[in-house]
């Protein structure tokens, strides 16, 4: 009782001081807690959950991304949940889409609210790794007396926001612990695998949101994030994963203003685009054929002597 009425006074003299420590990040986030949200520290009201037809139609909307993130989900519990770590996914809202948790700790994690169904925005439970983190769009580690209610001091929790294909952000990664020899040293070493497994989902969201277009895998900076863009069959880039628009300045509107793959990649066309284009076509074409040039001809729908004159004037050689 004693920690709990020692944690409210802490976060409400932080939240209205002036000092040093009022201005860190966390801070800011109470801040937010109480000014923007109205809420209260010490509030021990139930915790907010969506109704039953609430959560099928949120989770019908995300269908093909949670098919997508299962099996990652399932590997990242299998590195944390012997532990005592539950992995919970939610939608950009902070709702709980999908969780995995032991059975042992399954009543736990419900009495916690770490469950299907429940919202766990800043505005519903005030600072928390699920919250802060689409709130602030970044990586966060909330542990124990950081959060803002005294109810969920018990806990830890460690996030990460996973982009969508249209770089906007899709749903939060979490990994919660409410063990109390939780440390913050472990919690780091989580909150890496949270942060390379969310980057894995969005990787193998994005691709599955362009099935039939070529994929390009670039180079970035030193971020973990995948910088993968979408190209059609005219080799127009029509999706670009954040860190790409980010490299390639390509904006932040979820639809991408229609542009050449090789200008993007920065790669010269040359004084005739379709003498480029040519140039590929009969490439392809005597590969192909293994470089048997009367069946290249037959596949480009031209004479034997017509390849060979179109051959010496884009300078390919027979060979």
């Amino acid at each position: 009782m004693a920690r709990t009425t020692q944690h409210v006074t802490r976060v409400l003299e932080t939240a209205q001081s002036n000092s040093a420590a009022a201005h860190s990040r966390l801070a800011a986030s109470w801040r937010r807690s109480i000014v923007k949200h109205g809420l209260d520290p010490a509030d021990k009201r139930p915790r907010m959950r969506v109704e039953a037809q609430d959560i099928e139609h949120r989770r019908a909307a995300m269908e093909q991304f949670l098919v997508v993130a299962a099996p990652k989900l399932d590997a990242l519990f299998s590195l944390v949940g012997n532990s005592g770590c539950g992995v919970l996914l939610t939608d950009a809202a902070g709702v709980i889409l999908d969780q995995r948790c032991s059975r042992a700790d399954e009543l736990t994690f419900q009495d916690w609210g770490l469950w299907q169904g429940a919202d766990w925005s800043e505005a519903s439970e005030g600072t928390n790794g699920i919250g802060t983190c689409l709130a602030e769009n970044r990586q966060v580690i909330i542990h124990r007396d950081e959060h803002f209610h005294s109810r969920n001091i018990g806990m830890s929790c460690m996030d990460a926001p996973i982009y969508g294909h249209d770089g906007r952000v899709i749903a939060a990664l979490d990994v919660s612990s409410a063990r109390a020899d939780q440390t913050e040293s472990f919690n780091r070493l989580i909150a890496a695998m949270v942060s390379q497994t969310a980057r894995q989902i969005e990787a193998d969201n994005f691709r599955a949101s362009f099935p039939k277009s070529r994929i390009i895998v670039a180079h970035g900076d030193d971020s973990e994030a995948a910088v993968l863009l979408a190209v059609d069959h005219d080799d127009i880039v029509i999706g670009a994963t954040r860190e790409a628009r980010k490299v390639f300045d390509l904006g932040t509107e979820p639809t991408i203003r229609a542009v050449p793959a090789a200008d993007v990649l920065g790669r010269e066309t040359g004084p005739s685009g379709f003498e480029k284009a040519e140039r590929a076509a009969v490439m392809r074409a005597l590969a192909r054929a293994n470089g048997n040039a009367s069946e290249a001809a037959r596949a480009l729908g031209i004479g034997r002597a017509t390849l060979y004159r179109r051959m010496k004037r884009l300078r390919i050689r027979e060979n």
